[in-house]
């Protein structure tokens, strides 16, 4: 776990739960901009990811190993008192929002960045294998199709994804299908729905997930304070996108309204 702290007093605790295959050194650019508008920030490598992911050739975590990590960011986030906002990318939305769903936590506000919710970009097997991952041993390997170059279409954005950890994309079948579980899971319409105040953004030019099914997901929600936005311009990874700056101005102001709503004084 690494703690950045705010420029000035702060307002707010920020918790960014990243996607799958990234580390925290890709969001050097996020945080900072985060702690100069008086944010704390709290952020780690998922359970396999970051320097984990140099011992390890495959990824073959499970969900709860996942949600686990995110029990002790939360813990010390809350023991700021102050508001606490989660911001969660791609695989990481989607772990968001399931721990969100089974715990208590007093959660200020989600911030979703193309929240894994319905994939585009399977598995690199044949069609009938996919159909038929029953069949295949739980501890095979399988390598998803995803390069850092449907990631984002801004240079800079993807250099600022290269460095010494090694992108590696390769995942059991049973890292698959669990994860395939939980995303039918979080879509299917459940009586249990999150009330807090949420963002939602997507890419239209997205490469790896669906945005539709976002959408309609975050409709379903009990919240009565939610924002939807579809980037015109982006790839997947909006926080390394050519729009980013526009992003971040979304992310601000909600930050900053919910914070207000709360009885907060925002500078």
């Amino acid at each position: 776990m690494w703690k950045w702290e705010a420029e000035g007093q702060p307002k707010a605790v920020v918790v960014i739960i990243h996607s799958a295959f990234e580390h925290h050194r890709w969001y050097a650019w996020l945080i900072e901009k985060l702690r100069q508008d008086g944010n704390i920030i709290l952020m780690g490598d998922l359970p396999g990811h970051g320097e984990e992911s140099k011992y390890a050739r495959i990824h073959d975590k499970t969900v709860n190993e996942y949600l686990e990590f995110i029990e002790p960011l939360m813990k010390n986030a809350l023991s700021y008192e102050l508001p606490v906002f989660i911001i969660g990318h791609g695989l990481g939305g989607a772990l968001a929002i399931q721990y969100l769903k089974k715990s208590k936590v007093e959660c200020a506000g989600l911030i979703l960045s193309s929240p894994w919710l319905s994939m585009q970009r399977h598995a690199n097997l044949l069609t009938n294998a996919l159909a038929n991952l029953g069949t295949l041993t739980s501890n095979m390997k399988v390598t998803l199709d995803f390069n850092k170059k449907a990631l984002t279409n801004s240079l800079d954005g993807y250099q600022e994804m290269e460095d010494e950890i090694v992108y590696k994309t390769s995942v059991t079948v049973s890292w698959y299908k669990e994860i395939q579980l939980l995303l039918k899971n979080l879509t299917s319409h459940q009586v249990s729905t999150l009330s807090l105040p949420i963002l939602l953004m997507t890419a239209k030019h997205d490469k790896i997930t669906d945005p539709d099914p976002s959408r309609k997901w975050l409709l379903s929600q009990a919240s009565n304070d939610m924002q939807y936005k579809e980037w015109p311009i982006s790839y997947h990874n909006l926080f390394h996108d050519s729009e980013r700056e526009q992003v971040y101005f979304y992310v601000r102001d909600f930050i900053n309204n919910t914070v207000r709503s709360l009885g907060y004084i925002v500078e």
